[in-house]
């Protein structure tokens, strides 16, 4: 079946991409065009042809469904696929109505002329997948635009609207009505027997000094991108389509392209782009499954993390209730979320109006029947199941049935706050992570009896507010925090056996970490996890902890807060020095245990910490606790600041192989300081392992 339409209107061809939602180029459009662009060739009556999209795309690039299959590169290929329009008998004019990315905006540059909407965004994109345009994008585009503004536009990746272009030769015509109409008209006007096609590879680059432009670009980049090889791939590129013939350039490309295809920064972008579009579905929840409105809200409690939820909806346009259960705090919650929205403004980010407007947004009441119209609330009092039990009783008798009740409990028992109400059905977790209104990921925890609809909703207003929504069952810290906790477990065992807090994060954030796990604990504060060790001596004493924690929490260093804790820190200062006291505690500890210092490799810290999370995630996964590996990589990469060039740590295990991960397991299994019992295999990571498999296929 035909992804083109074909309609003659006096003399010229109008050929429309139709492939929802954004016209892909996958293998059936690709072969419609050139077919349409040949019958356009042979009818008698076209003197032009015009090439555009239907809906609201011209084309958005590649087709993602035929990602990694056959399909994406068969023939015609897109480098095909342009050289027919390129090579066209007749002129050939794209209409850029509307979104055009990737191959399609290379699919655009090789059309003998160009017409766009002002406002159509337009983007070469392929370096947030680790790679470059691989059809011609980096040989054409330098021959129509300034040197600078080509490299930067590639080297970003960031849509622009076509109006940027503006004078220069990458759009022959900007409009600001229809597209279509312009082109046709247009192509009437340059439909001339006689008159030369240009071709953009005909064109050479004018680029003066573009030696010493390049090296400061390369040397720039090597700086801000250095775990990603792609931008500066970008620049060889650029450099070829400078230095070389344009079909030695376009090989060039094409080499390069090939060479990051292949490379691991690559397959951890691409893992992450699908990872994230992956996580947005439910397995046993249809597409169709009906959603709750959700018009207003609620947020129990002003604090820092109450306020942040507040912001997300504020920011969302939907109005949002806060409730406390004091003026004072009430009032604190409040003034700190004007100063966000006004710090935010300073920078540029948000409009002096747009302050106002949210702030507007945001309500605040000490009584519970002010929300009880609200159609969700989210509760955000202390980590505690005491406070949980009293505040859902009291939603439970308060809200408008078919309210939806959440909890943003971190690690407390889903199920058990659902049991407080007599409509569990209705009750749900929503994980934010601090600061709320800047995480990116919401850990979505569903209960036993969660509603299908509950989730369906929920995981449509985590896009609304702009958050990646995961889902997880229900067990003591959902995904990310259970597998945290062993991860931070090792980073315990180490000091015992040697290391220093500062060597720790030092080497994990060396691999790529945004913070090691001493300064991530005084930023959270110590006394949260101490709390939660509390309670697990009590629920869990077969556990075994390293203790050193403990005797810091005990000394009252819990973290920036007090100005001390596994680090110090100057008055009204976040930087982390290296404290003797912490030291020297260590030291007395570890002579307590009788274990003599040894010294750690970087290389071991890293692989402790990081193959702990590994052998957690596969119980998880196993467990059914995550519906599948990629879903775990997203939590740790939008939430736990795990490094996107590393794809996450179930990729990360993928890419070292399942069996050289349980091979270095059975070594650290024998270090009796690390509670060799931990690092026998998770069944399913010693499975796979067995049969040569990966946790993502």
């Amino acid at each position: 079946m035909s992804q083109t339409s074909y309609a003659v209107d006096d003399g010229v061809a109008v050929i429309t991409m139709n492939n929802p939602p954004v016209n892909g180029l996958g293998m059936d459009l690709r072969r419609s065009i050139v077919e349409s662009i040949r019958q356009a060739e042979d009818d008698g009556q076209v003197k032009a042809i015009v090439l555009t999209g239907a809906g609201n795309a011209f084309s958005g690039g590649a087709d993602i469904k035929e990602f990694g299959t056959p399909k994406s590169i068969a023939e015609p290929n897109l480098l095909t696929v342009i050289k027919v329009v390129e090579d066209a008998s007749k002129p050939v004019v794209a209409a850029i109505n509307a979104t055009c990315m990737g191959g399609g905006f290379e699919l655009a540059l090789g059309c003998h002329y160009r017409v766009a909407s002002r406002a159509a965004q337009i983007a070469l994109p392929e370096v947030k997948l680790g790679l470059i345009p691989g059809a011609g994008g980096t040989q054409r585009l330098p021959r129509l635009a300034p040197l600078d503004m080509a490299l930067n536009f590639m080297v970003s990746g960031n849509p622009v609207p076509a109006a940027k272009f503006e004078g220069t030769k990458v759009f022959d015509k900007l409009v600001d009505g229809d597209v279509v109409a312009a082109a046709k008209a247009y192509a009437r006007d340059i439909a001339t027997p006689s008159k030369v096609r240009p071709r953009v590879r005909d064109l050479k680059v004018d680029a003066p000094n573009s030696d010493a432009f390049l090296q400061f670009s390369r040397n720039t980049i090597n700086t801000v991108a250095k775990n990603f090889p792609a931008p500066a791939r970008v620049v060889d590129a650029v450099s070829g389509a400078i230095s070389m013939p344009f079909d030695q350039g376009l090989a060039n490309e094409r080499r390069i392209f090939i060479e990051l295809l292949q490379s691991p920064e690559s397959r951890a972008m691409r893992h992450a782009f699908f990872g994230e579009r992956a996580a947005s579905k439910i397995s046993d929840v249809p597409d169709d499954t009906p959603v709750r409105e959700i018009r207003q809200a609620a947020v129990i409690g002003a604090g820092t993390m109450g306020g942040g939820i507040a912001m997300n909806f504020a920011n969302a346009g939907i109005p949002v209730t806060i409730i406390e259960t004091k003026q004072e705090a009430l009032d604190k919650g409040l003034a700190t979320i004007r100063k966000n929205y006004e710090s935010t403004a300073k920078k540029g980010r948000i409009s002096a109006e747009d302050v106002e407007k949210r702030t507007a947004l945001i309500k605040s009441t000490l009584s519970y029947d002010d929300i009880k119209d609200a159609d969700i609330v989210i509760e955000a009092v202390f980590e505690d199941m005491g406070i949980k039990e009293a505040v859902f009783k009291q939603l439970d008798q308060t809200m408008k049935p078919g309210a939806i009740l959440a909890t943003n409990t971190s690690t407390l028992d889903v199920d058990q706050i659902a049991a407080f109400t007599k409509r569990p059905q209705d009750v749900v977790g929503l994980h934010f992570f601090s600061p709320a209104n800047v995480m990116k990921l919401l850990e979505v925890v569903r209960g036993k009896k969660t509603g299908k609809d509950v989730l369906a909703t929920v995981m449509k207003l985590a896009k609304k507010i702009r958050k990646t929504g995961v889902i997880s069952g229900v067990c003591d810290g959902f995904i990310g925090n259970r597998m945290l906790e062993q991860y931070s477990r090792q980073a315990g065992y180490m000091l015992e056996e040697g290391a220093t807090p500062q060597q720790v994060d030092r080497a994990i954030e060396k691999f790529g970490f945004a913070m090691g796990p001493f300064r991530m604990s005084d930023m959270a504060g110590n006394d949260v996890g101490w709390y939660i060790r509390k309670r697990r001596y009590q629920e869990r004493p077969e556990m075994k902890y390293p203790k050193v924690a403990d005797k810091i929490c005990e000394l009252g260093r819990f973290g920036q807060k007090t100005g001390a804790g596994f680090y110090r820190y100057a008055p009204g200062k976040r930087d982390a020095i290296p404290d003797p006291e912490v030291d020297k505690l260590i030291d007395e500890h570890r002579k307590g245990l009788g274990i003599t210092a040894r010294k750690l490799s970087d290389d071991e810290i890293v692989h402790r910490l990081v193959f702990a999370l590994v052998n957690e995630g596969a119980k998880i996964l196993e467990e059914g606790i995550a519906q599948r590996a990629s879903d775990i990589d997203m939590i740790y990469l939008t939430g736990y600041g795990f490094p996107l060039h590393r794809g996450g740590p179930m990729l990360y295990a993928d890419q070292v192989g399942l069996y050289n991960v349980a091979d270095r397991m059975a070594r650290f299994g024998r270090n009796p300081h690390g509670d060799p019992p931990f690092w026998k295999p998770a069944p399913l990571l010693a499975k796979l392992a067995a049969e040569g498999k990966s946790f993502n296929g």
